[in-house]
C-alpha cells in the first residue's frame, strides 16, 4: 500500500521500533504542517492509507473528496478533526485505536511538569539568572496545597495521583458519576463548582473538548480562583471561554496559568497574548510527544493498517464504509 504520513514534524516516526511494521509498503512521510485542501490533495493524491498524528490536520470533505485512492485512515485517540460522515459516504475506513484502559502518563507527566515550573517560577529563575541577575521573585511550595482536578477521567486520576505523593489535598469537580471514581479511589468531591473554583491553589483541566464542554470554564469561575492560584491546562484550549483566560490573568484572578494547547495549532505568532505575560508557562502542546508514548500509539496505529492490508480492518469507527473501495 502507498501510506503517507502527516505532520511529523521531527522525523521521529521512521525511528521508533514499531516502524518495522510498515515493511513492504511505500511509506512516505512529510515533516511540515500543511492546512490547504488544495495542496494538501496534490500531496495525498497516491496515498492508499493515511496517517494521522493526533489532531494536527483537519480532514474535511473538500479534501476527501479529491483523494479517489484513499482507503484508510489510521491514527489514535478521538476524531473531531475527521468528517467521519464524508468518510462513510466516500467509502474511506477511519480506525482509530481508543486506549479506554490506558491513560497517556506523557501528558500527565508534562501536566505536574507545568504544575512545578509555574509554582516554583522556573522558566522565569532561568532566564533571570542567564540575563546574569540571579534570582527573581519567590515562588510557592506544593506540599499541603489543594489540586483541583476538574474531571476524574484516566489522566485527572493519574495526576491526583502525583498531588498525593507531594502531600497535597485533591479536590475534584466532575459529573456525579465521575465524582463516584473520585470518592471510591479516597478522593474529595467540592461541596460545589463554585466552592471547588474558589478553594483550589491548583486547577487542573482533564476533559475531551466536545459541544458540551466547549468554553466549559467560563470568566466567572476564573474570578472565583485565589490571587495566588494557577491554572493548568494540558486538555484543549476550547474548554476555556474565549479571551477568559487572558482577562482573568491581567485582573490577577487566577495569579498564574501553564498552558500546552491553544485554540489554533501550531501557533507560530509569537504575539500571542498568553505568549507575552511573565505569568504563564507555556508548551507547544508536547502533552503526548515523547519517544515512549509515539511507540504505544503508532505500535497501535500501523496495527490498524497491517490489518486492513490483511482484509481484516480493526478499530473502525465508521463500519458502514467497510467494502465501499475495493482493497488495493
Amino acid at each position: 500500500m502507498k501510506i503517507s504520513i502527516l505532520d511529523d514534524y521531527h522525523d521521529t516516526l521512521r525511528t521508533l521500533a514499531c516502524f518495522g511494521k510498515l515493511q513492504g509498503h511505500e511509506v512516505r512521510i512529510w515533516n511540515d504542517h500543511l492546512q490547504d485542501s488544495a495542496a494538501l490533495a496534490e500531496r495525498l493524491k497516491d496515498t492508499e492509507a493515511l496517517v494521522l498524528i493526533r489532531e494536527r490536520t483537519k480532514i474535511a470533505a473538500p479534501l476527501l473528496e479529491r483523494l479517489p485512492r484513499l482507503r484508510l485512515i489510521s491514527q489514535r485517540s478521538v476524531y473531531p478533526h475527521i468528517d467521519i460522515e464524508a468518510c462513510t459516504r466516500l467509502g474511506i475506513i477511519v480506525s482509530s485505536n481508543m486506549h479506554a484502559g490506558t491513560p497517556s502518563y506523557a501528558t500527565a507527566e508534562l501536566t505536574w511538569g507545568l504544575v512545578i515550573a509555574a509554582m516554583r517560577m522556573i522558566p522565569q529563575q532561568m532566564a533571570s539568572l542567564k540575563a546574569g541577575t540571579w534570582q527573581t521573585g519567590v515562588g510557592h511550595t506544593l506540599r499541603g496545597k489543594t489540586l483541583g482536578v476538574y474531571s476524574y477521567g484516566r489522566i485527572g486520576a493519574v495526576v491526583a495521583g502525583y498531588a498525593k505523593a507531594f502531600g497535597m489535598h485533591v479536590l475534584v469537580w466532575a459529573r456525579e458519576a465521575t465524582l463516584a471514581r473520585a470518592r471510591a479511589d479516597g478522593y474529595a468531591a467540592a461541596q460545589s463548582r463554585d466552592a471547588f473554583f474558589a478553594q483550589c491553589d491548583v486547577v487542573s483541566l482533564h476533559m475531551r473538548l466536545v459541544d458540551a464542554t466547549r468554553g466549559i470554564v467560563k470568566a466567572g469561575d476564573l474570578a472565583r480562583m485565589k490571587p495566588t492560584a494557577l491554572l493548568v491546562n494540558t486538555s484543549r484550549a476550547g474548554l476555556v471561554e474565549p479571551g477568559a483566560l487572558v482577562n482573568a490573568l491581567k485582573a490577577g484572578r487566577p495569579a498564574m496559568a501553564a498552558v500546552d494547547v491553544f485554540e489554533e495549532e501550531p501557533l507560530r505568532d509569537g504575539r500571542d497574548p498568553l505568549l507575552a505575560m511573565d505569568n504563564v508557562v507555556a508548551t507547544p502542546h508536547i502533552g503526548y510527544v515523547s519517544r515512549d508514548e509515539y511507540e504505544l500509539q503508532f505500535s497501535d496505529i500501523f496495527d490498524q493498517i497491517v490489518a486492513y492490508a490483511a482484509g481484516s480492518p480493526t478499530n473502525v469507527v465508521n463500519p458502514a464504509a467497510i467494502g465501499g473501495r475495493p482493497a488495493p
